[in-house]
C-alpha cells in the first residue's frame, strides 16, 4: 500500500516536472539564447563574449559544490525552490543594464557590468542543480528513464522552438524600428515571469525522502584522484576534455553569424534552432535506443560527427546550408549525446551519492569550458593574419581537439547496464528507417495527443 501511494506521488511529480519544464523554456527562449546577441548589442568585444561563456562555465559548476553540500542540511525541494526564486529576481538587474544603455549611462562599463550581473545569475541558477538531479533520479524508474527524459526534452523542445522563432521575429521587428534594446528588456521580463511560473510548479512536486550520511560524502580531491580508476570518473574526464575543445569555438558561432556574415536576428535564430526542431523527431528514438542498447552506443554514434561540426560552419555561408548541415547535424548528435550522458550518470552512481557526483562532474566540465573559452578569447585577440579569418582558424583548432578527445578518451568508458546485443548495421537501420516511420506515426500521434504529453497521462510510464 505504501509503495502504491509513493508510486502515485512519483507519477504526480513527473507530471508537475513536465509542466515546470514548459515554463523553463520561457527563460531559455527569451534570455539564455540571447545572452550573446545582447552582449553584442551593447558593444561587447569578441573577447568579452568569449569571457562571458568562460566565466559562466566555471562559476556554475563551482557553485554546484556548495549546492551539493546543502543537501546534508536541507531537503532537495527547499534548496531548489529558494534558488529558483532568487534566480528569477536576478533577471531584473540584467534589465537595468539595458535601461542604462538606452540612457547612454556608463556605456563603456556596461559590458563589464553585464558580465558581473550575469555571473551572479549563473551562480543562483546552478546552486539547485545537484539537488534537482538527485530529486529527478528518485521519481523516475530506471526501466524507462531514457524514454521519460526524452519525452520531457521533446515537450520542452517543441515549446522552445515555437517561442524562439516567435522571439526572433519580434526582435527583428524591434530592430527595424530602432527598438532593439527595448526588445531585449521585454524579453528579459518574459523570462522573469516564466521562471516564477516554474517556481509555482516546482512547489507542487512530491519529493521522496532521502537521508544522507557522513559516509556518503567524498571530497572533490578524492574524486579527482580516483577518477581514472572507475567508469564514472573516466567519463567525467572525457566530458571535461570534450567541454574544453567545444568551448574554444562554440561561443564564437554567434559572433560569426551576426558580425562576420551579417545575418538578421531572425535568420541567426532560425539557423541556431533548426537543429533543435529536427532533433525533436529523434529524441524518443534516442531514448528507446539508449534503454535498449545502452548509453555508450549512443556516445559512439554521436561522437562520430561531433568533431567535424566546427568545420561544417565555415564551409558555406548560405543560410539554407547552415540550417540543414551544421545546425541540424549538431542538434541530432548533441540531443542524443546529452540525453545519454545524464542517463549514464544515473546508471553509474548510487542514489545517495548523485548530488556530490553531479557537482564534481559539472565542475570538471566547467573548468574545461573555462579554459577552452579563455583560450578562444586569447586566440581571437592575438591571431592576426591577412590570409585567413581568425575565426576560421579557431574553428579548425576546436575541431581537431574534439577529435582528440573522442579518439583518446571515449574507448576507456564501459557500459555497466545489461543491454541487448549491439549490431552496427541493425542499429543504424533502427536510427534511420525506423526514425522516419516513428516520426510519421508515434511522433505525429503524440503531437496530436498533446494533452497526454503536457500532463503526463496516468497510463504513460507508470511506476513499476
Amino acid at each position: 500500500m505504501k509503495k502504491q501511494k509513493e508510486a502515485e506521488l512519483n507519477q504526480q511529480a513527473r507530471r508537475a516536472s513536465i509542466q515546470e519544464g514548459i515554463f523553463v523554456t520561457f527563460r531559455t527562449s527569451f534570455f539564455d539564447h540571447y545572452v550573446s546577441p545582447f552582449a553584442i548589442a551593447i558593444g561587447s568585444s569578441n573577447a568579452m563574449i568569449s569571457m562571458i561563456r568562460a566565466v559562466s562555465g566555471l562559476l556554475g559548476p563551482l557553485t554546484q559544490l556548495s549546492g551539493s553540500k546543502l543537501m546534508e542540511k536541507y531537503s532537495r525541494k527547499k534548496i531548489v525552490l529558494k534558488a529558483v526564486l532568487f534566480e528569477s529576481f536576478l533577471l531584473l538587474p540584467l534589465m537595468v543594464v539595458a535601461f542604462l544603455y538606452l540612457g547612454g549611462i556608463l556605456t563603456n562599463f556596461l559590458p563589464t557590468l553585464f558580465l558581473i550581473f550575469f555571473s551572479i545569475f549563473v551562480i543562483l541558477a546552478n546552486i539547485p542543480s545537484p539537488a534537482w538531479f538527485s530529486w529527478m533520479g528518485d521519481i523516475v524508474d530506471d526501466n524507462f528513464r531514457g524514454r521519460w527524459f526524452s519525452k520531457r526534452h521533446l515537450i520542452m523542445g517543441v515549446m522552445a522552438g515555437t517561442l524562439t522563432i516567435g522571439s526572433a521575429l519580434l526582435l527583428d521587428f524591434f530592430k527595424k524600428n530602432n527598438l532593439t534594446i527595448q526588445g531585449f528588456i521585454i524579453f528579459f521580463f518574459i523570462a522573469f515571469i516564466g521562471r516564477l511560473m516554474s517556481f509555482y510548479f516546482l512547489r507542487k512536486q512530491y519529493e521522496p525522502k532521502i537521508k544522507l550520511k557522513k559516509t556518503d560524502y567524498f571530497s572533490f580531491t578524492e574524486f579527482v584522484i580516483n577518477a581514472r580508476k572507475n567508469n564514472f570518473g573516466r567519463f567525467t574526464i572525457f566530458r571535461a576534455v570534450l567541454g574544453f575543445a567545444v568551448a574554444i569555438s562554440s561561443p564564437l558561432v554567434a559572433v560569426y553569424l551576426l558580425r562576420n556574415l551579417g545575418f538578421s536576428y531572425f535568420i541567426y535564430t532560425l539557423i541556431i534552432f533548426f537543429g533543435t526542431g529536427a532533433s525533436m523527431f529523434v529524441l524518443k528514438i534516442w531514448g528507446k535506443f539508449s534503454d535498449k542498447y545502452g548509453n555508450c552506443k549512443v556516445f559512439l554514434l554521436t561522437t562520430f560527427l561531433i568533431p567535424i561540426i566546427p568545420i561544417l560552419w565555415i564551409l558555406n555561408s548560405n543560410p539554407i546550408y547552415l540550417m540543414l548541415v551544421p545546425s541540424m547535424i549538431g542538434g541530432l548528435c548533441w540531443s542524443g549525446f546529452n540525453l545519454s550522458a545524464g542517463n549514464f550518470i544515473y546508471d553509474n552512481v548510487e542514489s545517495h551519492k548523485r548530488g556530490f557526483a553531479i557537482s564534481y562532474y559539472n565542475l570538471l566540465i566547467g573548468i574545461g569550458v573555462f579554459l577552452g573559452a579563455g583560450l578562444g578569447a586569447l586566440l581571437i585577440k592575438f591571431i592576426k593574419t591577412p590570409l585567413i579569418e581568425p575565426l576560421i582558424i579557431i574553428f579548425i583548432i576546436g575541431a581537431i581537439l574534439r577529435m582528440f578527445a573522442v579518439l583518446f578518451f571515449l574507448p576507456t568508458i564501459k557500459e555497466i547496464r545489461k543491454i541487448k546485443k549491439f549490431s552496427l548495421s541493425k542499429s543504424l537501420k533502427h536510427l534511420t528507417f525506423k526514425s522516419v516511420e516513428m516520426s510519421l506515426s508515434e511522433e505525429v500521434h503524440d503531437m496530436v495527443s498533446i494533452k497526454d504529453y503536457f500532463f503526463d497521462h496516468p497510463k504513460t510510464f507508470k511506476q513499476k
